[in-house]
């Protein structure tokens, strides 16, 4: 994955209806949608990453992960791209203060999404920790600042009274000491009762990831995100050198939580990595044959920027992921064969009369579940972008 540079932008995005049954990470479901949010990586001034909360209400995703903390124990490399621009700096610091992400993580949650910190990216240069006990006191340190607020500490919190549901491990360079790093935010979280916090991982689709091999061979994950992109292993090499079954088996046999989900991680347009894209009958022919191994928990995207410029990619993972599809058998050098059947049930089109409200440009105007105003301001008209999606251009 990949961050860039902070900047500004007129952005706009896209809404989703879907049944409730996607809100929130289901550890017993095969069709959670995670997709990255922070880094507007289609850079784009208009089209470009809308604010957080945009793509909670109505929508099929229902895991964020907020990218990225760049620096652990330097933590002012807090880096939300264009998103940046709403927050401020704590007094006599560089560490971002950021209010409209604290209200939008709040609002994604009363909405039962659940919401991430992805710690690392490609831009990550820390190394890791000198030894176990640095790793677990920076483990502590960022827990009292992301976790659930301690009146006791003085900490300095850059989404204020808001906390995420758990952390997202992205390393993609060699590190040390992470495992007990990871282990010590697990406990931190297992720890607070009366909710749940949720640990995940972002490996490269090499068996065993180099960056992140420490971590998933001693800490339990709930899911892991493997990024089938970019690498021999990815999706456009399905069915050859494709290896979802390596994961599969890594996460029935191997894995310190046998009941790991692993989903699969995607570029969401073209242009979003350097190489694995996949559309049409190709990534339909992918997921389905992904969804038929046991530990197959769903799909991950990046980013949000560029699944929402990719006009109807979305909908064909959410088909993808639905009833309509026959059941999946497969077979495989780690598996006997396995026959899956995901369900997932679309809300019917709704029709909105027009209104003496004019939509301007790149607001919604249509879409299913869509109730608003139709008409758009001049010299605009409402185009169709998804099922879920019509906006004025």
């Amino acid at each position: 994955m990949f961050s860039t540079p902070l900047g500004s932008a007129a952005l706009w995005g896209y809404l989703f209806a879907l049944p409730a049954v996607l809100a929130g990470f289901n550890s017993g479901a095969s069709n959670n949608i995670a997709v990255y949010w922070g880094q507007n990586s289609i850079n784009k001034a208009v089209g470009g990453q809308q604010r957080l909360a945009t793509y909670c209400a109505n929508t099929p995703v229902n895991i964020i992960p907020l990218a990225f903390l760049n620096g652990i124990k330097n933590p002012t490399l807090v880096n939300f791209a264009n998103a940046g621009d709403n927050c401020t700096t704590f007094a006599g610091t560089q560490l971002l203060s950021c209010p409209k992400i604290e209200e939008d993580i709040q609002t994604c949650q009363s909405l039962g999404k659940t919401i991430l910190l992805s710690i690392g990216g490609a831009t990550y240069t820390e190394g890791g920790f000198s030894s176990a006990s640095e790793a677990q006191t920076w483990a502590d340190t960022l827990w009292a600042m992301f976790g659930p607020k301690q009146s006791s500490s003085t900490a300095l919190r850059p989404f204020g009274a808001a906390s995420v549901d758990g952390f997202d491990m992205d390393f993609e360079a060699t590190t040390s000491n992470m495992a007990p790093f990871a282990a010590r935010l697990r406990s931190r979280m297992d720890a607070v009762s009366g909710r749940k916090f949720y640990l995940s991982a972002a490996p490269q689709c090499p068996f065993p990831d180099a960056a992140q091999k420490e971590m998933l061979e001693q800490v339990a994950f709930d899911f892991v995100s493997v990024q089938f992109y970019n690498n021999y292993c990815g999706a456009t090499a399905y069915p050859g050198n494709f290896n979802f079954d390596t994961w599969d088996n890594w996460a029935r046999n191997s894995a310190p939580n046998k009941n790991v989900k692993v989903l699969l991680g995607l570029p969401g347009s073209p242009t979003a990595a350097g190489s694995g894209y996949v559309s049409g009958d190709q990534l339909k022919q992918v997921i389905q044959y992904s969804r038929g191994f046991p530990s197959f928990g769903g799909v991950m995207a990046w980013d949000m920027s560029q699944v929402y410029g990719n006009a109807g990619w979305l909908d064909s993972v959410v088909s993808a992921l639905g009833g309509s599809l026959p059941p999946v058998t497969t077979t495989s050098k780690n598996t006997t064969p396995t026959t899956t059947l995901v369900t997932v049930t679309r809300t019917s089109a709704a029709t909105s009369t027009p209104t003496g409200s004019l939509v301007p440009q790149w607001g919604q105007c249509g879409g299913i579940g869509y109730t608003g105003p139709t008409q758009c301001q001049a010299p605009y008209t409402c185009q169709y972008v998804s099922d879920w999606w019509s906006q004025c251009a």
